[in-house]
């Protein structure tokens, strides 16, 4: 890899140290995210494939009512990945949300 990269390598190597050290390494994080979904995985063998993706369409657009991290409060996992804002999640699946006037 050193002699593909020739003069970049050291920038390669310490960009990749970097994004290393700043990935949170622990399982209760995986533990966390875990608990939240068991909830939804009851039905899985009953409703099937169609479900969890209908779980995961919810879970990846619905947004933060709360948070440890204040940028994240009112935005989607998606809106965050992404940095672009969409309609509501009933609206991205066709339907028409009822509002006051």
């Amino acid at each position: 890899m050193h002699k593909k990269l020739g003069g970049s390598f050291q920038h390669v190597a310490d960009t990749g140290v970097d994004a290393m050290k700043n990935i949170p390494r622990a399982s209760s994080l995986v533990e966390n995210l875990n608990s939240r979904l068991r909830n939804y995985f009851f039905l899985r063998r009953q409703l099937g494939a169609p479900y969890l993706k209908l779980l995961q369409f919810l879970l990846n657009h619905r947004t933060f009512v709360r948070s440890q991290r204040p940028e994240r409060v009112g935005k989607s996992p998606k809106q965050l990945m992404t940095g672009q804002s969409h309609p509501h999640w009933l609206e991205l699946l066709g339907f028409t949300r009822f509002q006051l006037p």
